[in-house]
């Protein structure tokens, strides 16, 4: 068996890679110019907290990505704007877009698209380590990013949240382990994920999500992410305290997954 210190760090990959491309970026647009223009489109601040607390259905956020480092190419003939049309005909909260591009196939372009295609709540799902990603999310016209404990110091966590609140975007917070519940509630968190995902060796662990919500107080918005696959599962988180729950890899591998997460909300009214 591998031990954890011999199994690859793909948060701390991941944040490289992205630190190294930030540069690249900001060097062919500076930061001043990209956030003229992020200042100057579109704000809808609030609409992700707003459709998540919603007490009338079940709130799904529905992802949008390409591929996964944990299951490869999920749909080769990705198109984000259709994929998430058909989200918000089925009922969706809320959209979520992978814009890294070196593991999950992802671009900002894709986020552009699927705003123009749907007016559903849109999150950023990427792995935000610098102000400039902020200001690209919000040129890029989504109302929310998402920031990881576990790939910031607590100084930069905090940072990015004001930087982000004070953009007028809503911030996603996301845990991995009980330990880090305490460190998005300092850090301001309105909204925390729970990642039953563990994003340096991949291991899902839904555990994860039962015992974090205890910790999360009332007036924070909960979110369950990653490994859920059925009806059975988001009505017992639900009844744990979780407001909402985002989707990616289960709808992604359908056909249709417009219809798959149609039918996954069918399923949680019987």
């Amino acid at each position: 068996m591998t031990s954890t210190a011999d199994t690859p760090d793909l948060l701390a990959a991941i944040t490289a890679a992205t630190r190294r491309m930030i540069e690249v970026r900001a060097a062919a647009i500076p930061f001043a110019d990209l956030e003229r223009r992020a200042l100057a489109s579109e704000l809808r601040p609030g609409r992700l907290a707003a459709a998540l607390s919603r007490r009338d259905r079940v709130n799904v956020i529905a992802e949008c990505k390409r591929r996964s480092p944990s299951r490869g190419v999920l749909k080769a003939d990705y198109d984000p704007a259709q994929i998430a049309a058909g989200y918000e005909r089925a009922g969706a909260a809320a959209v979520s877009v992978l814009t890294e591009p070196t593991f999950f196939d992802g671009h900002l372009d894709h986020l552009t698209a699927v705003r123009k295609a749907v007016d559903l709540p849109i999150l950023r799902k990427d792995f935000i380590v610098d102000r400039y990603q902020i200001m690209e999310a919000r040129a890029a016209g989504a109302d929310a990013v998402l920031l990881i404990v576990a790939a910031l110091t607590t100084r930069d966590l905090e940072e990015l949240h004001r930087e982000a609140t004070r953009a007028g975007l809503d911030v996603l917070v996301e845990i991995h382990d009980l330990g880090e519940v305490s460190a998005a509630l300092r850090a301001g968190a309105s909204i925390v994920g729970v990642n039953n995902r563990n994003l340096r060796t991949l291991a899902v662990n839904t555990d994860v999500s039962r015992r974090a919500v205890e910790l999360i107080p009332d007036d924070v918005i909960a979110v369950a992410e990653s490994g859920l696959q059925n009806s059975a599962e988001l009505m017992d988180l639900a009844a744990a305290g979780y407001d909402a729950f985002l989707i990616g890899e289960r709808f992604m591998a359908s056909d249709d997954p417009g219809q798959a997460l149609a039918g996954l909300l069918r399923d949680t009214r019987r």
